[in-house]
């Protein structure tokens, strides 16, 4: 194994009409037996073939997952990691807090 590979290395036979099947420990592990779960396969130059694992998102919740959101998520993370937070013990002091900023606006 390479520094680069981790985790599972084996081999899967290639059935007759191109079925391959996951060791269970594998698709267990990467959550690939819940329903929905798909491979995304990428064809390298190089002939290599990556199978990444693709899990569904809920139509729900997909708006936490569109880029823009994510990097509200990073600069909060950023914002936390370097300390400038204010926690409120309630949901008024919360409020009162946003009554304040926007009075100073």
């Amino acid at each position: 194994m390479t520094a680069e590979t981790q985790g599972f290395h084996g081999y899967v036979g290639l059935q007759r009409r191109g079925v391959i099947s996951l060791p269970a420990e594998l698709r267990q592990r990467l959550h690939l037996d819940e329903p929905g779960a798909q491979l995304e396969i990428t064809e390298r130059a190089d002939g290599v073939i990556e199978l990444r694992p693709a899990l569904p998102v809920p139509a729900d919740q997909a708006w936490f997952w569109s880029e823009r959101w994510q990097q509200r998520e990073r600069e909060v993370d950023e914002h936390v990691a370097a300390g400038r937070v204010t926690v409120h013990e309630s949901g008024d002091d919360f409020l009162t807090h946003l009554d304040k900023l926007d009075a100073a606006e």
